[in-house]
């Protein structure tokens, strides 16, 4: 609290204090996009691993003198 807090009442101040720790503590949406973009690389990348390995299955299958 600066120079400027000393005309303020006592629950003014408290107000102040409590929004300046709520500021410091809470998520910011920085923080919860990361996780998310995290989240969605990851599950992007065990898709397109089981997709290639599936579909690299199903043409080894295929024996090309059946057709």
């Amino acid at each position: 609290l600066g120079k400027q807090d000393y005309k303020k009442t006592r629950p003014m101040l408290r107000a102040t204090r409590l929004k300046a720790e709520a500021k410091k503590t809470a998520l910011g949406v920085k923080e919860v996009a990361l996780v998310l973009v995290a989240i969605l690389i990851f599950l992007l990348a065990f898709y397109a691993f089981f997709y290639l390995n599936i579909s690299n299955e199903v043409d080894l299958d295929l024996d090309p003198d059946e057709n």
